[in-house]
């Protein structure tokens, strides 16, 4: 079996006499998408920040492809290839939707933004830029300002941006907030494609998407993780339902 990608053990943070996370360990294997769910308040974005370094863990480690990074910056953690999208999306927005891609492309390279100007017209930024633009459906809009796109494809230029400085891991943290059925869809599609070929931390509300999406779901409550498994195994979950899936989950089940 391939070491894990990631390995989570007891992290812990809390906040005054708020616990937002409390002992979680998981692991994330290669090419996996691993969803976490529960309700607001549950600590989903905490942990994102925890492992994307945003924050600073009170105890516990984590491991990425074995080296211990905890102690390691949020940037040490990106130009290592752990890379996370926000729950607000976080763009350029005076930037055409090329130039957003291609300044992510060239922060990968370790280029200052003051060489920014002289290189946005460089082969070597905007060629990898537009093939990423492609594979996530913006390729026609590569010359459009990224304030004039619809909201979903703010979110999709986001996840772009992401995938420019080609990580190993993708941290998504509700990449479909705020999108309407279509976009929503779009959006389940564009993920579905994505497995396999990257390492995927999902916190998203939209259950159709995570039921859809996930090869395992972990459900937190108060900070803590109550249950680990595939979909089907957390739709049965009965302790999952009366903490957060509900009446009509169980239903659906």
């Amino acid at each position: 079996m391939p070491e894990s990608r990631l390995e989570v053990e007891a992290l812990t943070k809390a906040f005054g006499g708020l616990v937002a996370a409390d002992a979680v360990s998981f692991e994330l294997e290669p090419g996996e998408l691993h969803a976490f769910i529960g309700p607001n308040g549950a600590g989903k974005t905490t942990l994102v920040n925890l492992l994307a370094g945003q924050l600073k863990a009170d105890t516990g480690s984590i491991k990425f492809d074995g080296v211990p990074i905890t102690n390691w910056s949020a940037a040490a953690r990106a130009r290592h290839g752990l890379v996370r999208s926000f729950q607000i999306t976080s763009i350029f927005r005076d930037f055409t939707v090329l130039d957003n891609v291609a300044l992510a492309g060239q922060s990968r390279q370790g280029h200052s933004f003051g060489f920014w100007r002289a290189a946005r017209n460089d082969p070597a930024l905007r060629d990898p830029a537009l093939r990423v633009l492609d594979q996530v459906g913006l390729a026609s809009r590569a010359d459009v300002p990224a304030g004039a796109l619809s909201h979903g494809e703010q979110r999709a230029l986001e996840i772009a941006i992401a995938l420019a400085t080609e990580p190993k891991i993708l941290l998504l943290d509700e990449p479909m907030a705020g999108m309407g059925p279509d976009d929503s869809e779009r959006m389940i599609a564009f993920l579905g494609r994505l497995k396999r070929r990257y390492t995927i931390m999902l916190v998203e509300h939209d259950m159709d998407a995570v039921f859809a999406l996930a090869d395992r779901i972990t459900v937190l409550v108060y900070g803590r993780p109550i249950a680990t498994g595939a979909p089907a195994e957390i739709r049965a979950n009965a302790k999952v339902r009366q903490a957060y899936l509900g009446d009509e989950e169980t239903a659906a089940a």
